[in-house]
């Protein structure tokens, strides 16, 4: 696995999570909102987005350095 596409989708989980936290905003949208509600709001999103980070590097760990290979 490439270090770039390992990265590409680390950031995709981070977004992912990030956004389907966002759906609190239907649950209750009195406490979680874009005016007085964005500290919980934000909350939310980071909690959601670590834990989808966390999912995806259980699943697709830091990938190894690739080996150097001598040429003779």
């Amino acid at each position: 696995m490439n270090t770039r596409v390992w990265l590409e989708g680390l950031v995709a989980a981070l977004i992912g999570g990030g956004a389907n936290a966002v759906t609190v905003i239907v649950v209750d949208p009195l406490a979680f909102n874009l005016g007085e509600g964005l500290p919980k709001l934000l909350q939310v999103v980071a909690v959601g987005a670590i834990v989808a980070a966390a999912a995806f590097l259980k699943q697709s760990p830091i990938p190894a350095n690739p080996e150097k290979r001598e040429t003779e």
